[in-house]
């Protein structure tokens, strides 16, 4: 009897534990989750409230506005909806109008979008895997991807 005791006791006291640091990795994970949207895939501004997401597509030909300091204002389009984004951080070098570009920060409860990272495509071939599949969800990837 001892033995099986001894057994119980053990997985009495494993059991709980390994459940916790389950718990507390789930926790973790949802926690550091970022995730994509097309701007016409965008959700309600309640839905996200707070929560850190990245949009992708295309900055707008002849949105981009430098204010104060560092501040820019531009706006993200998939062709079909426009978000616009402001931003403090100092932009890529490769970025401008038409180009393909990634933002990351929260949606404010206005509608815009305050980015705290902005990310541009680094050469002539590359496109992110969101903003390809949300331009070719358009029908517009061929115009942006033929070499001029």
């Amino acid at each position: 009897m001892r033995r099986r005791r001894r057994r119980l006791l053990i997985v009495g006291l494993l059991l709980p534990t390994l459940m916790g640091a389950a718990v507390l990795a789930l926790i973790a994970i949802r926690g550091t989750s970022v995730y994509f949207y097309a701007p016409k895939d965008l959700p309600e501004t309640q839905e996200i409230a707070g929560r850190t997401i990245r949009i992708g597509g295309m900055v707008a030909e002849g949105s981009v506005k430098p204010g104060t300091g560092l501040e820019t204002r531009f706006d993200v389009t998939d062709f079909e909806k426009t978000v616009t984004v402001l931003t403090t951080e100092a932009l890529p070098g490769l970025f401008r109008d038409n180009q393909g570009v990634v933002v990351q920060g929260k949606l404010g409860q206005d509608g815009v979008f305050v980015a705290s990272q902005v990310m541009a495509k680094h050469d002539e071939n590359y496109m992110s895997p969101e903003v390809e599949k949300a331009l070719k969800a358009t029908g517009r990837y061929e115009e942006y991807t033929k070499p001029e």
